[in-house]
């Protein structure tokens, strides 16, 4: 008989069973090592993938920007005013024009042309607490300055002049060098945006809502929009914006504070949660905020777009006012107005970066307000650390907003008279 235990059918000695466990253990590392690659390659095409989007997202916003800096055709600029802050303040000019080239601009029945519609000062004070957005009416009589061509030829001065004139006859640059003039406070940068690109940023966000107080029934110009409280589309956005002849008694005041309480609750939406934390939404707003833009050097890329949009951070939606600049009715022409002495209260305030008060700024309305709403937005508490507690509801605000240094807001008259809800 042998004594082969394999062969007698014995029990193995344990040497002999230990070397196919042995092999065995040896071969799961292999396996984990393989899933490791496995995993390691997907995350590297991933990365690779991501990277590449960035890239192309970047290019594809940076290629709708237009950079024409018009520096060297300004003269005569105001100096800069040192003050108290962690920061300088930035006085933005921004520039509407009334082209209507894009698609679905051609509304209320009217060409347009490559002028100026609406000019408004955005001034972020030097601790970034507040931004104003003071509006000036188109057909407001000034003089206007001898201003540069881009070939450097001289546009003479002329006086008494409708303030969207500048635009029309030397484009950006006069338009600056007017405001500069008039106002002694010095421009840090400028945009110029056509219909198109408002157009498409309402549609980016999903619609902006507005609460409309009576039907809006403009059958010469073709523009009809129901009352109530509803998203706007962009095709809509625009004519609400735009129409003038039958809302407020076709008053160009009017349009403008519908104008400004638009901008209110546009800023509201793009500062919600459904915008900033939606990337496909978040990609299509800044897509469109980009299209068709005119910007000096100082913002000509997507970088320093998000660097000037990341100083806002700390500003809380009750913080950002928009007014129009005191004016009057022309003595002279009942069709056109003229700055009132609180104008130059206001240029004066900003110039020195301090907070406009109720006495010169009695028509403002705030992003964190918004007509027709009963409170503050409730994305004012919320959209920056800075938010004050002492938001109420929007009939408290109305008399005064402590986050703003007590800059009056616009009352239930005044809001009615514009055709806005009170």
């Amino acid at each position: 008989m042998t004594n082969d235990p394999q062969l007698s059918g014995g029990p193995e000695p344990e040497t002999a069973r230990a070397e196919p466990r042995q092999g065995r253990r040896r071969a799961r590392p292999k396996r984990r090592h393989t899933v490791a690659r496995v995993l390691l390659s997907t995350m590297v095409v991933l990365a690779m993938v991501s990277g590449l989007s960035l890239v192309w997202l970047y290019r594809t916003l940076n290629s709708g920007i237009t950079v024409d800096d018009v520096t060297d055709q300004l003269t005569d600029r105001p100096t800069t005013v040192e003050v108290e802050g962690p920061q300088e303040p930035l006085n933005i000019l921004v520039m509407g024009i009334d082209a209507r080239d894009c698609s679905g601009c051609d509304i209320d029945n009217e060409t347009g042309a490559d002028g100026s519609d609406n000019t408004m000062l955005i001034h972020l004070s030097a601790d970034r607490t507040r931004a104003y957005g003071v509006s000036i009416p188109r057909d407001s009589m000034v003089d206007r300055p001898a201003c540069k061509t881009e070939d450097g030829t001289t546009i003479p001065a002329a006086d008494y002049q409708m303030w969207n004139a500048a635009f029309s006859v030397g484009g950006a640059a006069c338009t600056i060098q007017q405001f500069e003039s008039l106002t002694d406070i010095r421009i840090d940068h400028y945009v110029v945006v056509d219909f198109g690109s408002f157009k498409d940023m309402v549609d980016a966000v999903g619609g902006v809502e507005m609460c409309i107080p009576e039907d809006i029934d403009d059958a010469s110009h073709g523009i009809h929009i129901a009352a109530g409280t509803r998203v706007l589309d962009g095709d809509e956005a625009l004519e609400y914006v735009r129409e003038r002849y039958a809302v407020s008694q076709g008053s160009d005041l009017g349009r403008m504070k519908r104008q400004q309480a638009f901008l209110a609750s546009l800023a509201s939406t793009v500062v919600s949660a459904n915008t900033l934390a939606n990337p496909v939404r978040l990609t299509k707003f800044l897509k469109a905020a980009t299209a068709s833009l005119t910007v000096d050097s100082g913002l000509g890329s997507i970088t320093k777009l998000a660097e000037l949009g990341y100083q806002f951070r700390n500003i809380s939606l009750d913080g950002i006012q928009f007014i129009t600049i005191p004016n009057t009715t022309d003595p002279n022409d009942y069709n056109r107005l003229v700055w009132t002495d609180d104008a130059a209260k206001v240029w004066r305030k900003l110039r020195n970066d301090k907070p406009l008060t109720s006495s010169i700024a009695t028509d403002a309305i705030s992003a964190g307000n918004l007509p027709g709403s009963d409170s503050s937005s409730s994305s004012s508490a919320s959209s920056s650390p800075s938010a004050s507690a002492s938001s109420g509801t929007g009939k408290k605000n109305k008399k005064k907003n402590s986050n703003t240094g007590g800059a009056g807001l616009a009352d239930d008259e005044q809001l009615a008279a514009a055709g806005l809800c009170t």
